[in-house]
This record gives structure tokens, sequence and C-alpha cells, in this order.
């Protein structure tokens, strides 16, 4: 009989506090998220802690009288890990963990463990390590005290070198040596790129955990690992599909986070690469979330970052089947009506009907609905592309409709 695996998550509490530029309602969004990520990372959130101030407090983070109600709070309930919802500097990091004896991280901090947990291939991990030994760099001295000793001993006496000095050495030179294996991959990985031809590459980009994989699986007929949790997807997938006879490579990309922490991006520039390198782009979007809008936003940001937001793109907005709004009673004279209460029939009025011409879709990718007009789009989309590099075999790829056409004539004959 097989053993029930128990797993163990760490208590954790988490902080954040609400400032000139992030109200209430903010705050509870990205504390909402932080705890999706913790829950990822492999914590339990037993509280959370806010705090209004007019910016953060440069020596703890927020305030005193609140830093010493959360130390209480850790001492009575036995946490074992303390989150912070902005990157801490190093000094502040150093100045909280003297007062409250637990792991202090911040948000930069858990979504590095988060991709270090997911890291399969050894580019991954390569990057990922990359990432952190540059967050871990500048705070060294906050990490270990024995660091700020010197070395004792035959030859070592004078001023000599402290081990803190020996440390960030050895990080730095870290850090040098993975760039060089970086650089290699990225070379391996460009000839890999250049060796699949001249078909059609289509990449799908979009927050994390709004159904990449799950939309890759169902129109690849693919197994990419799928989870319910952030950033379940980290290398980079490319399979070859094909609708209706004509070929495309279409790859799924690690998703995007608010706040994302700059090492990552710099990091995860050359995985991104394959976004970068794309003729077409599937912006696919969680519609079900209440904050898609932040979510879009966020991901344009990325692209413009990597210079990849002039690119032809179709909005996919997926989880159509779980897509619930709120609702007003008839007899109700107080609720205003707000984004939060459209369906999708009024959604599709608004922006959405901005986009361009079949630029917006809405689907489910588990539940295959509407699945035939996505199909549709992507080949009319894939075929515009292919028709413009290779103007000679246009007659090979008709109109979806008349290669609908032209399988049902094939059928009847047969």
């Amino acid at each position: 009989m097989l053993e029930k695996e128990i797993i163990n998550f760490e208590k954790t509490a988490i902080v954040g506090i609400v400032t000139q530029n992030q109200s209430e309602e903010k705050l509870n969004e990205y504390l909402d998220e932080l705890e999706f990520l913790t829950f990822t990372a492999g914590g339990e959130v037993i509280k959370r802690f806010s705090q209004k101030m007019e910016r953060p407090n440069p020596k703890t983070f927020v305030g005193t009288g609140k830093i010493e109600e959360i130390n209480l709070f850790v001492k009575e309930n036995d946490i074992s890990t303390l989150i912070f919802d902005d990157e801490l500097s190093p000094s502040q990091q150093k100045n909280i963990s003297k007062i409250i004896d637990c792991k202090i991280l911040d948000r930069t901090h858990l979504i590095l463990d988060i991709f270090a947990q997911r890291a399969e291939t050894s580019y991954a991990r390569t990057q990922v390590e990359l990432a952190q030994c540059q967050y871990l760099l500048p705070r060294l001295s906050g990490m270990w005290t024995h660091l700020e000793r010197q070395k004792g001993g035959i030859g070592m006496r004078g001023p000599g070198e402290t081990e803190i000095e020996t440390d960030r050495r050895i990080v730095r030179d870290r850090i040098s040596l993975l760039k060089e294996k970086i650089k290699t991959i990225d070379k391996q990985m460009g000839v890999q790129r250049s060796n699949r031809g001249a078909m059609v590459r289509v990449a799908l980009v979009g927050y994390t955990n709004v159904g990449k994989s799950t939309l890759m699986n169902a129109v690849g007929k693919s197994d990419v690992f799928v989870e319910n949790k952030l950033f379940a997807t980290l290398d980079t997938t490319v399979r070859k599909v094909v609708i209706k006879n004509l070929p495309f490579l279409l790859s799924d990309t690690v998703g995007f986070i608010r706040k994302l922490p700059t090492q990552l991006v710099d990091s995860f520039k050359s995985t991104l690469d394959e976004v970068r390198e794309a003729d077409l782009l599937l912006h696919v979007v969680d519609i079900s979330h209440p904050d898609f809008e932040d979510h879009i936003e966020s991901v344009n940001q990325t692209l413009l970052e990597i210079k990849s937001n002039d690119k032809p793109t179709i909005m996919v907005f997926n989880k159509i089947d779980a897509y619930k709004h709120l609702t007003i009673d008839e007899d109700d004279l107080i609720t205003e009506k707000t984004r939060r209460h459209y369906t999708l029939e009024e959604w599709k009025q608004t922006w959405m009907s901005n986009v361009g011409q079949n630029k917006a879709l809405f689907i489910s990718a588990t539940q295959k609905e509407n699945f035939e007009e996505f199909r549709e789009i992507v080949y009319e989309a894939v075929r515009q592309i292919h028709i413009t590099r290779f103007p000679y075999n246009k007659f090979l790829y008709p109109d979806y409709k008349d290669a609908i056409e032209k399988e049902e004539d094939s059928e009847d004959q047969e």
C-alpha cells in the first residue's frame, strides 16, 4: 500500500505597506499574489501585516511599533519565515534580522527560490544561480556574522583580507563564470534556432498561471507540465504544430509577474529570445482573474523591456468557463456598477473591441470552448506570414474554410 506523502508547510507571515503610490486595495492584490507565491514555495501564510506609511522606513521597512508587533507574533506563534512584499535593501534586511529571530525574505528572494525549485535543465539552473548570486552579493554581510572576522594564523597577520571580502570575491568570480557559461549556451541555442529553418514561429506569452502550457498541450497535442501554481513552466518548450496541413513552431515561455526582479529579467533575457525571434505572439490572459487588466499591463511592460512590443499579437482571453462576474440585485440602488460586474458580452464591447479585426479571442483551453475559431484565426495569421515569406508556394495553404472543404471532399471520395 502506498503511503501518503505528508508535506510540511513552513509557518509564514507576510508584510506589506500602503503608500502614496500603492492603495490599500492594490496592496491586498499584491499580498494575495505573495500568498500564492508562498504556497508555491512550500509555505503557509498564518498572518498578514500591513501599515500605512508615506514611504518605507529606510531602517526596518515598517515603523518601530509595527516591527515590535511582528516580532511578538513571530515568537508567540513559532513563525519560521517572514516575507516582505517589496525588495528589502541589504541594510534593512540586516536590521530586521537583528530584531526578529527568523528567516527574513523579500518578494525577490521568494521568486528566486521558486525558480530554483522549478529549474529542470542545466540552462535554467545556470540562469537561476546567476540571478541568485547577483542578489546575494550586496547582502553577504547581513547573512553570516562570522564573515566580519579577519582570518588569523601564520601568514595572515596584518591588515589582511576579511572573510567577507574573500566571500565577495568568490561570488564575483562565480558570477563571471556563470555569465561565460550562459554565453556558450546562448550560442548553442542560437544554432538550434537557426537549424529550425524558415518555419513561422509563434510564441505564447502572458502572466504566470494563465494557462499557456494547457493551451500548448491542447493545440500541439504535447505533454508539457501543467500545474495550478505560479511559474510551473521555467524552460521554454518548442513544438511543431500543424493546423490543416500548415506547419509552424509553437513555443511555451516562462510567465511574467508584477514586480519581477531585475536580476531575473537580465538572466532570463536569453530564454526570452524565443519571444524576440517569434513572428507572431499569442498573448494569453486569464480573464477569470479579477486583476487581469493589470496582468496585461505587466506583460506589455516586460515585452517593451525585451523590445518585442511591436510584433503582431493576438489576444487570447482564456478560462472563460471559470469567469464569474459580480451581480447587483434589482432593488439595490446603492451599489455602483464597476468592471467587476461586467459580463463577458459587456467586456467584449469595451477596449477589447478595438484590439483589431480577429485579434481578440475568448476561449477555454481545458474545455476546448471556441477552439475551432481559435484554430482558424491562428491558421490565417500564420498563413499570412508564410505567404509574405514564400509567395511562390501560396497555393499550398488555402484559406481555412477552403482547407475544410478540401478535407470534406477528400473524406467523401474515400
